[in-house]
């Protein structure tokens, strides 16, 4: 297999997660813009207000379509002048899976991502992370949020108990209920669900995910199994672990590091595709 690289990207986009907005990218921001790089941080449609407001009325939260979003973000990067690199946490692990499954991209990287159909891998970690909101089948029409204590148990679980309610405080807003039931029934459904994608395409952008040792939401395991998937396609994927990291990685202590290893093997990655098959 030979690669052929395209011409370099000049953008990153960078994808939110469930229980977030672009708030949580802002330190990440600077750091990536002083590499000369431009830095696109879209809201999923709706979500473009502040994180206070949010909380204030969550009705578009709960309002939020999987589909919509991801032709909105889609539309983001068709309408750039070469592919970006794509780079999203959590459920924006998910959306970059899409997007390359799409042919958009140059290179994507997902950190902690929630899985797409097919991953059957579910650890008792995340199903405790995730009870709150599968406890109650009405949840799924709601736009439903953590606690102080039951962020700081599953999201930020590295953190100090003060440091946690800090990010909280800041951060923190309620997610589709929706969202995260469909994510753990989706392989029981009959057909392909909105998260479904083609894992042996061969010609989509090379693909890291990057896990976190101590993520109790989105446990290491998940994002393997998730990365085996493809082992049919030619495309590259690959896998990094960072021990002792929760799934707050993009933000706890040492978040340079998670940004830097992401953006180097994007940059490193980015544009390459297999040759074609014999």
């Amino acid at each position: 297999m030979s690669d052929v690289p395209t011409a370099a990207p000049d953008t990153v986009v960078l994808v939110h997660g469930l229980w977030m907005t672009p708030r949580s990218w802002e330190h990440w921001v600077p750091h990536i813009e002083a590499r000369g790089l431009r830095v696109l941080t879209p809201a999923y449609p709706g979500f473009e207000i502040e994180v206070e407001a949010l909380r204030a009325d969550p009705r578009v939260i709960a309002e939020a379509s999987v589909t919509d979003t991801v032709e909105h973000l889609a539309a983001v990067v068709t309408a750039l002048d070469r592919p970006p690199i794509l780079i999203g946490h959590s459920f924006g692990g998910t959306f970059t899976q899409l997007l390359l499954a799409r042919g958009l991209g140059a290179a994507g990287v997902a950190i902690d991502s929630a899985p797409t159909e097919g991953v059957l891998v579910t650890p008792p970690a995340q199903l405790r992370s995730l009870f709150p909101f599968l406890r109650n089948p009405a949840n799924r029409h709601r736009a439903v949020g953590f606690t102080p204590e039951q962020f700081h148990a599953s999201f930020a679980s590295t953190l100090s108990r003060e440091e946690s309610d800090r990010a909280y405080e800041r951060y923190h807003v309620p997610a589709p209920g929706r969202w995260v039931w469909d994510g753990v029934v989706a392989n029981l459904k009959p057909g392909h669900q909105e998260t479904w994608v083609d894992y042996d395409r061969d010609d989509r952008a090379p693909l890291l995910f990057v896990t976190g040792g101590e993520d109790r939401i989105m446990p290491p395991s998940v994002n393997h199994s998730n990365a085996r998937h493809y082992r049919h396609s030619a495309a590259l994927t690959e896998v990094r672990d960072l021990p002792g990291r929760s799934h707050w990685t993009c933000a706890e202590p040492g978040w340079e590091a998670v940004a830097d290893l992401a953006l180097d093997w994007a940059v490193e990655n980015a544009g390459r595709r297999p040759a074609r098959r014999a």
